[in-house]
């Protein structure tokens, strides 16, 4: 922590800006260090609490805008990729579509205090067509909370911060490779859980050309689209002939399902997370014949197959 604070003396407003628009904009550094530090100086007037402050919240709407521009043009592709990066398991999404889908454009304000929904809930604004005005009220607002608190939280713990960085001093190089190793085994057990995640995935396929053959030889099939309401207010387009039950609805509703004809599920996440999950589900309440669909909608539509748009949308 000394070691911070003398480099921040250096520094000061530049780099505390920098670390929070990396931050906000899905970089790997953590900024809130930064901000306990600089509240911790400003309470000794070495910094103006207010400037520090302003820079926050102007560096953190920057990166939600990043973002909101982002998912306003490339919505669908940019959560998948933000999901296939993630260190997660492959439904990191959906938790935040429902509580976007709960709470709207407010849910910005709340998404800055959990890690891992900063790049993803600014995104769907943008996916979803939050209007400006609202998405600049409530980014703003939730900058202007998620700083101060943890400025705040600088000023009055600074005593004790002084203490935390005196101990980090005295320990130097040792500290160094523990925090490394901290980290390196954080990395390692978020890919066995990832691993053990994609495992437990491993049920049956059907490929969109096996898909599109029975349809065509009028097999007795029934589709299922799975994807979040928030998906087909933006996408509306589905395979023809599917229903749509939500995912999360899957249990309450299975028995909407016609007997005596395989179910294939689909959706848009990857590694069909959420048909392979539902597909296991349905298997266990006796549905005897479900397989996931390879790729989901995405790869349907990449082998050029007609969809359907559903009257009333």
């Amino acid at each position: 922590m000394h070691e911070l604070s003398n480099f921040l003396l250096k520094h000061g407003y530049l780099v505390l800006g920098g670390f929070v628009l990396a931050e906000q904009s899905g970089l790997p550094l953590p900024s809130v260090p930064l901000l306990l530090v600089m509240g911790a100086l400003s309470a000794s007037h070495r910094f103006s609490f207010l400037l520090a402050w302003l820079i926050c919240i102007v560096a953190a709407t920057l990166g939600d805008l990043l973002w909101y521009v982002l998912g306003y043009y490339r919505g669908g592709s940019i959560l998948n990729l933000l999901c296939r990066i993630s260190l997660e398991p492959d439904s990191c999404v959906s938790g935040a579509k429902s509580m976007f889908a709960r709470w709207g454009a407010a849910a910005l304000i709340i998404s800055k205090f959990i890690p891992g929904f900063g790049a993803v809930v600014p995104t769907m604004a943008g996916w979803t067509r939050v209007p400006r005005w609202r998405l600049a009220a409530a980014d703003l607002t939730g900058s202007l909370l998620w700083s101060g608190v943890y400025l705040g939280a600088g000023v009055v713990f600074r005593s004790e911060l002084e203490v935390v960085g005196a101990l980090l001093a005295h320990l130097g190089g040792w500290l160094i490779s523990l925090v490394l190793l901290c980290v390196a085994a954080w990395v390692g057990w978020k890919y066995f859980q990832r691993a053990r995640f994609l495992r437990g995935l491993r049920v049956d396929r059907m490929s969109p050309e096996e898909l599109r053959r029975k349809m065509e030889a009028g097999e007795p099939v029934v589709v299922v689209d799975l994807r979040h309401a928030l998906e087909l207010e933006n996408d509306p387009a589905r395979i023809p002939g599917a229903i749509w039950i939500d995912y999360e609805q899957i249990d309450e509703r299975f028995h909407e399902l016609p007997e005596n004809r395989e179910v294939i599920l689909y959706c848009s996440c990857p590694n069909e997370a959420s048909s392979a999950l539902a597909a296991m589900r349905l298997l266990k309440r006796g549905v005897p014949r479900v397989r996931p669909l390879e790729g989901g909608i995405l790869a349907w539509r990449e082998n050029g197959y007609p969809v359907d748009i559903p009257q009333g949308n």
